[in-house]
């Protein structure tokens, strides 16, 4: 039997995966609209460029307490010929192959694992390497939504579609639950922006020419990163010191049985390197034959940047940050460098040749 390709993510400590057969795409979660009436799980949809887009939580499809929603977390569409549905993950990685000899549809049938059976969205187990990967079912995850009488939902919001003034139409639409209650202002701003964003046809102009950046903190400023460079973000964990290194060579870690060189990249930017790394995030990202994880403090947002907000690099700008940044832009009322990573990891001495 031949292998068959899995999207690997995380979801509430977990490790998943789904056939990449199903996958239309990816993005980061925007601003939901709450459903009235649906089941709990169906916890909202979005306006995916004129079409409307069922979201699930899968923690309460398992009966799981959900954590509430982050920046960070992604939706990864599913669809059939008749159906689409997005789920809410954690983190988005890696497609890996898996043999069907290594997947177990043998499930153990104690307490938790008939809660998660109930409505056969778990396919089998998987080993892979040392990972052991819950397999989701897709098929009954897009019957399930089919079977939601979701038709009064997508008429009131195909209008909403049409209305040019939608924040208000959205107001009239339904009295409902705020998005993410526990979030901040600006994180709700994001999220709505998001929502803009996704809400637009991607045959647009205006969207075929915006440049996806990785907004992420250094030293408590504000760098956009290419987005096309970054492989994911990840937690630093047990990272292992690397003998006769530079400062900025922090260690390697493991990541999922992949070897990753752990760089601070702030030297380069005339920062201060960073002293600790409790608590903080590894940006993996991939050039040539290069694979890094730059440390940072947090990653802010992923946002779509209209070129014509670009600004040339202000000459008050740190003189040793001066060639490795491409430009200026606005975000929430502050200013970010948009970051040359290409130039930083070639020609800024991060690479060890020995």
């Amino acid at each position: 039997m031949k292998e068959c390709h899995y999207l690997t993510f995380s979801l509430n400590n977990c490790l998943y995966g789904v056939s990449t057969v199903y996958v239309e795409e990816i993005f980061f979660l925007p601003e939901l609209t709450p459903i009235p009436e649906a089941d709990p799980d169906l916890v909202g949809v979005i306006n995916l460029r004129g079409e409307i887009l069922p979201v699930m939580d899968l923690n309460l499809s398992f009966n799981y307490q959900s954590p509430g929603y982050r920046l960070t977390d992604s939706v990864v569409v599913l669809k059939s010929e008749k159906v689409r549905v997005g789920i809410i993950v954690n983190e988005v990685y890696e497609v890996r192959h898996i043999s069907p000899s290594e997947i177990s549809t043998e499930l153990y049938h104690g307490r938790d694992w008939a809660r998660i059976e109930e409505k056969k969205f778990i396919a089998g187990i998987a080993r892979s390497g040392e990972d052991i990967l819950i397999l989701s079912n897709p098929e009954s995850l897009l019957q399930y939504v089919e079977t939601q009488k979701l038709a009064s939902v997508e008429d009131s919001l195909e209008k909403e579609i049409q209305d040019n003034n939608h924040h208000e139409s959205e107001l009239l639409l339904v009295q409902k639950p705020v998005f993410c209650p526990n979030a901040t202002r600006s994180e709700r701003d994001v999220f709505r922006k998001r929502a803009d964003q996704l809400r637009q046809s991607e045959d647009s102009q205006d969207v075929k020419d915006l440049i996806p950046l990785a907004i992420i903190i250094l030293h408590g400023e504000l760098f956009g990163i290419d987005l096309k460079m970054v492989r994911e973000f990840t937690p630093i964990c047990k990272v292992t010191p690397i003998p006769c290194c530079p400062a900025h060579i922090i260690g390697n870690m493991n990541l999922r049985g992949e070897i990753l060189t752990l760089v601070d990249i702030r030297g380069v930017l005339n920062l201060p390197l960073m002293e600790r790394i409790d608590s903080s995030q590894a940006m993996v990202v991939k050039l040539e034959d290069i694979v890094a994880g730059i440390t940072m403090e947090e990653v802010c947002d992923v946002i779509f940047l209209n070129p014509q907000e670009i600004k040339a690099v202000p000459t008050g700008i740190n003189s040793g940050q001066y060639e490795y940044i491409q430009g200026v832009a606005p975000y929430q009322e502050k200013i970010m460098s948009i970051l040359n990573l290409q130039q930083i990891l070639l020609n800024g001495g991060l690479v060890i040749n020995h």
